[in-house]
């Protein structure tokens, strides 16, 4: 289910490409790319976000960019990246941007709420490639820590709420393994 659920969004990608009158491409190239350059660096990292809900979610789901979490943004090998052909596009206190190949967005961040997760991520292969993959419950986890924070748009808040409870739906073992504080949370949703 992982490796197809990460297959079906390279066909999203060129799908959303293509309904927008634009040339089809996806992120493949950079995911897998970005993926090599960071295991040949021995940096630890955790594929996060949409590309991780598309690893463990059974619904398709499409998106623009790749999310990366490190323990450290000085262990980016920035060097790598750019002999590579990635060009840096923004540094951030806790995140760098970057461009990859068919302009694909890569973002790394620090976020050291993440630290456990990148320790604890799962692999999967895609075309040989070892593709380090944040837990499904460290996942929920983290959609509710983004959907509580008022520092977010309302339409990512919302989006997190709504991936956290596709989940839940998906997998309603992962109950277990929310916090009270997470439950009082999901409780207080529109049913």
């Amino acid at each position: 289910m992982a490796r197809r659920g990460v297959e079906t969004g390279f066909i999203l990608d060129r799908q959303w490409h293509w309904l927008r009158g634009e040339m089809e491409r996806t992120k493949r190239p950079a995911l897998l790319l970005a993926a090599r350059l960071l295991n040949e660096a021995a940096v630890p990292y955790a594929i996060i976000d949409g590309v991780a809900l598309q690893v463990h979610q059974p619904e398709p789901r499409t998106t623009p960019d790749i999310d990366l979490a490190v323990p450290a943004l000085d262990q980016i090998p920035r060097a790598r990246l750019e002999g590579a052909g990635l060009r840096l596009t923004g540094r951030f206190a806790h995140s760098e941007n970057w461009i990859g190949p068919e302009e694909t967005p890569v973002q790394f961040t620090d976020d050291r709420a993440l630290s456990h997760a990148i320790a604890r991520a799962e692999e999967i292969e895609v075309e040989g490639t070892r593709l380090r993959v944040i837990r499904r419950a460290d996942l929920l986890h983290e959609k509710l820590r983004s959907g509580s924070d008022p520092a977010r748009r309302r339409s990512k808040r919302l989006q997190d709420f709504a991936d956290a409870q596709a989940l839940l739906e998906a997998d309603p073992g992962l109950a277990a393994e929310l916090t009270p504080e997470e439950r009082a949370l999901l409780d207080r949703l529109p049913r």
